[in-house]
């Protein structure tokens, strides 16, 4: 049995690596895209919107299917429909069939995310100990090599389109060479039963998206997404218009904030193990905030550059915290709980940032980004007082 939860915790450790690869594929084809649609900033902006709006639409609907057919179903179901939109996304000639393919794309983000989430918590239940800040760990080490990979390959000779199907067709070989050793239907009931409080089993799942619990969760990692939405939006803008870095390195603040919450997370879990999950959250929320200040009102770069890094480090294992919590609240199945603490939070990654760029306009950016960090330490605070499920 523990070599078979091993083989799981490997196999699911892959999956969130296929994820973030093929989610930062992406980010390189942007400007092909939009010199070949020949289309500006503003309408290029909302076509990215597609590409969330798939996410959301099958966030839900992945939760409900993976309790029917399975989370590695689902999961081979949304890697396949990433796999082959991917190189679309390079070579579709009209904004409607881009617009349709991202969507696409989208929505097999969004479906993997849910279901390896999902599973990831099934097999931390099993495991006995926390593994999901290593799983995040692994999607924010394939955001890294996603964002540079399409590149490097560009750069060895070979054409766009064939550096988009060589990193579809690695998708692909990862998630089949791993499938086998994902769980069962059978083996995640038997770890839903397990863990669940036999008093409420007989409870329906129709309206348990209401759940207070799930409602709470989902709230703290709205909040949590906004954060790290502001700085994947924001932050070039920032260190450019207020901190005067030059246009070329305006980058170096999400680039520090990645690496920084990357190595947090891989580390995350035996910190989890040490701390508790409460400790991680109070402590990363206090953290958090104290970054985004530092970021904002220092007056030299490299302080800004210190303060985006504070960042990353104090948010990197919130998220993990909460999805593992969700997993294991009483008489709730993670393929309920889960695709609603997900839509909700990634509600926050793609509405926060356009609500940060409102506050902006009206007020500063750095006001927008102090808003934010007021939000981290509600979400400190807010979660001090809680009673944690065990």
């Amino acid at each position: 049995m523990l070599n078979h939860l091993s083989k799981a915790r490997r196999a699911t450790q892959l999956i969130f690596l296929v994820c973030g690869l093929g989610v930062a594929s992406w980010a390189p084809m942007v400007p092909y895209a939009k010199d070949r649609l020949g289309i500006n900033e503003a309408d290029l902006g909302l076509l990215l919107l597609m590409l969330g709006g798939g996410a959301l639409l099958m966030m839900p609907v992945a939760g409900v299917l993976s309790g029917r057919f399975g989370s590695r179903v689902v999961i081979a179901i949304g890697v396949l429909a990433v796999a082959l939109t991917l190189p679309l996304l390079l070579i579709l000639p009209a904004v409607t069939s881009m617009a349709i393919a991202l969507l696409v794309f989208g929505a097999g983000v969004g479906t993997v995310d849910v279901a390896m989430n999902a599973h990831g918590v099934q097999v931390q239940n099993l495991y006995g100990k926390p593994i999901m800040s290593s799983l995040h760990g692994l999607f924010s080490v394939g955001g890294l090599f996603g964002s540079l990979g399409l590149g490097f390959l560009i750069r060895l000779g070979l054409e766009p389109l064939y550096a988009a199907v060589s990193i579809s067709g690695l998708l692909l070989v990862i998630t089949v060479t791993q499938y086998r050793y994902l769980f069962h239907r059978d083996t995640e009931r038997e770890a839903v039963i397990r863990f669940s409080d036999s008093r409420e089993e007989g409870k329906t799942g129709r309206f348990q998206w209401l759940h207070v619990s799930i409602l709470f969760l989902g709230v703290m990692c709205f909040v949590v997404f906004l954060a790290e939405g502001a700085i994947l939006d924001w932050s070039a803008v920032f260190l450019r218009d207020i901190k005067g870095i030059s246009p070329e390195f305006a980058g170096a603040g999400y680039a520090a904030f990645s690496i920084a919450m990357a190595v947090m997370r891989l580390s995350g879990d035996r910190i989890v193990a040490r701390f508790s999950g409460k400790a991680v959250v109070v402590g990363g929320g206090l953290l958090a905030a104290l970054g985004m200040f530092i970021a904002i009102f220092s007056p030299w770069v490299a302080g800004a550059l210190a303060g985006f890094i504070l960042l990353g480090i104090g948010a990197a294992n919130i998220v993990p915290v909460f999805f593992s919590e969700g997993g294991r609240l009483p008489g709730i199945s993670p393929t309920v709980s889960i695709p609603a603490i997900t839509t909700m939070g990634y509600a926050g990654q793609l509405a926060g940032p356009a609500m940060l760029g409102f506050i902006a306009h009206h007020y500063t950016l750095s006001v927008a980004l102090g808003f934010s960090a007021v939000l981290l330490l509600f979400v400190a605070a807010a979660y001090g007082t809680r009673t944690v499920t065990k």
